[in-house]
């Protein structure tokens, strides 16, 4: 039975040679032209100084050897010791200048990619995993590498070779150079099953490669879970059947090297016996020298050489081929409205109090796998989508802190990621200061905000990096603003204090001290708009109490936006809106609420305990 696909598997491989592909290509090539034309050069003259060793041979068989000239012998020693050094100072040139060439390619794609991948908008990751856009950037970057170094340069070199040895053996003598053609059908026979033959095992091998790697990635990531549901024993266990299948594709590969060279070299072999046979009666008649027998061997043996090396490179033309489809079908990946104005040098927000927000009549669905549906609802469309929120309309002026309460699902978060322009809506308007956040520019908008995810982030790298996150501030701006949430107190527990290291996803802190370093990181540049989702929910009611302390000082004058899973925690909110299945149910002060005896209240009380398990199901 067929294994299902999984979003991990590599793309099957397209064609060998994709014309529109190989001229989008050449863009990145075009700036080392000088690269180019100098490796060219190179392979160029180590093409023609291979015809030196047959050549020299042929003189010191036919000429010096029977006439007992040994000052010719050492000349023809002396000429072909530098030929050979020569060629090999042109075979290190060659390689040099191809692997430049491949490297600087390699760096202008990955710094394209990378920039790329920073304007694209949120659904873009929401539909692609991780693993396959890092493979974007390492692996199929790395196969047009191969393609520059050792692929169409030295491919070239290997024609030119080819051409100029094709010449020299129907100059020296047409009949031996027929005889030394008639094997390569053959060969070409042998090369082509061989180039079909790796294909599909190299592709089998990525795609066993990928699954081993997200397998890895989502193991690792889940150890302890893994460990604490006592899964060691069976996880191992699908480890090693995915480990034997990657084995045994490689096994397959191996097989059919192993099988390919040998049939070369005994075509190879076959050749020459058959030059020897068909030059042997010539020779006894003295219509051809030893010599010119010595020297096509040579030639014939340099002839084939090439002509293998070319299977190999077809085979790196198309996986080339295959990695160019899709590295430019990513950067061909649309960066959305208003996302190529975003910068990537760090600007610090002009000092500057809170916005007004409106939010008129916002209607928001997701598409398939977590992207936005179209901006534009067409009328007549029969499929209706599955509304998240449904005309939400609401007004947050400077100085005033709206909360947004409701059960998971409620669309609560959704609206956070409205104003941060993560979606864009399909009705409706959202409004910061009466313009229309669809016509500013994303730097410009984010800029303004300073925005705490229930979901904590934080970079592998020390404290302070993490706070300043790399906004021109000083030391003494980045400690006031620790201070000011409390999370000074948890880093002068910490060995190197603000140049404490963290681990990767800030793994060597507790997640309430993470939390607190994301409250710093949020004001500590001082922002007009906060935004604040589900932001207490992993500290203590201590650290929660202090946090709530320096929020009231920072939300003086700004505007602030917060999703609450604790109700205790927006009690002095200037409005809470009540969300149910994306609607607002209800809206109004904490004590308004409470008075009203509706959904909000239901909760509160159900949160402090008041409410038994039966009328908690009902809500």
């Amino acid at each position: 039975m067929t294994a299902p696909a999984s979003p991990h598997d590599e793309e099957a491989l397209g064609k060998a040679f994709d014309g529109r592909l190989a001229r989008r290509l050449f863009a990145y090539v075009r700036p080392h032209g000088k690269l180019v034309a100098a490796a060219v050069v190179a392979l160029m003259i180590e093409g023609v100084l291979q015809l030196a060793p047959p050549l020299l041979t042929r003189r010191v068989i036919d000429v010096a050897m029977p006439a007992g000239d040994a000052a010719l012998v050492r000349m023809s020693a002396i000429l072909l010791v530098v030929a050979l050094l020569a060629q090999v100072v042109a075979m290190y040139t060659e390689t040099l200048l191809t692997g430049i060439l491949g490297q600087r390619i390699m760096h202008d794609l990955r710094q394209q990619i990378f920039a790329h991948l920073q304007r694209l908008p949120v659904p873009f990751f929401d539909r692609n995993p991780v693993g396959r856009l890092v493979t974007r950037v390492t692996s199929d970057v790395e196969s047009l590498n191969e393609l520059f170094t050792s692929g169409v340069v030295a491919g070239l070199g290997d024609l030119f070779t080819l051409l100029a040895i094709t010449v020299l053996m129907v100059v020296v003598d047409w009949r031996m150079a027929i005889a030394a053609y008639l094997v390569v059908p053959g060969i070409l026979y042998v090369s082509r099953w061989f180039r079909i033959a790796v294909r599909t095992e190299y592709r089998e091998i990525r795609t066993r490669l990928a699954r081993i790697n997200a397998y890895l990635q989502e193991r690792i990531a889940g150890m302890r879970v893994v460990q604490l549901f006592g899964r060691e024993a069976h996880e191992s266990e699908r480890f090693a059947a995915l480990d034997k299948a990657h084995l045994d594709a490689h096994l397959r590969s191996v097989k059919v090297y192993a099988l390919y060279f040998p049939l070369i070299e005994i075509l190879t072999s076959v050749a020459l016996a058959a030059l020897i046979v068909a030059a042997a009666p010539r020779v006894e008649a003295t219509t051809l020298t030893v010599g010119t027998v010595a020297a096509f061997i040579q030639l014939a043996r340099r002839f084939y050489q090439p002509l293998q090396d070319l299977s190999d490179k077809y085979n790196t033309l198309q996986q080339a081929m295959a990695s160019a489809e899709r590295i430019f079908a990513l950067l061909d990946s649309p960066v959305g409205e208003g996302t190529a104005t975003v910068t990537v040098r760090a600007v610090r927000p002009a000092a500057t109090r809170g916005v007004t927000v409106e939010f008129e009549d916002v209607w928001f669905a997701y598409g398939e796998a977590g992207s936005p549906q179209s901006s534009v609802v067409r009328e007549g469309n029969d499929t209706e989508p599955h509304w998240v929120l449904r005309g939400v309309s609401f007004t947050v002026r400077p100085g005033e802190t709206l909360a947004l309460v409701g059960h998971t699902g409620a669309g609560k978060t959704t609206v956070v990621s409205l104003m941060l322009r993560f979606y864009e809506p399909q009705r409706g308007r959202i409004l910061l200061d009466g313009r229309d956040i669809a016509t500013m520019p994303v730097d410009e908008l984010r800029r303004m905000v300073g925005y705490v995810q229930q979901d904590i982030f934080l970079f592998a790298g020390d404290i302070a990096g993490n706070i300043r996150l790399g906004m021109p501030l000083s030391d003494e701006e980045v400690r006031a603003a620790a201070a000011r949430v409390g999370a000074d107190r948890v880093i002068r527990r910490l060995p190197d204090g603000y140049a404490h290291m963290l681990g990767e996803r800030g793994a060597t802190v507790s997640v309430g001290e993470r939390q607190l370093l994301s409250f710093a990181r949020a004001i500590a540049a001082d922002p007009a708009l906060l935004l604040l989702d589900e932001a207490t929910s992993a500290v203590d009611s201590e650290i929660e109490a202090e946090i709530q302390r320096g929020l009231m000082i920072l939300m003086q004058g700004r505007t602030t936006i917060a999703v609450a899973h604790r109700l205790s925690t927006i009690v002095g909110a200037t409005e809470i809106l009540v969300m149910h299945h994306g609607e607002v149910r209800e809206r109004g002060t904490h004590r308004a609420l409470i008075a009203r005896s509706g959904l909000y209240a239901r909760l509160y009380r159900l949160q402090a305990g008041e409410l038994d398990a039966t009328l908690g199901t009902a809500v």
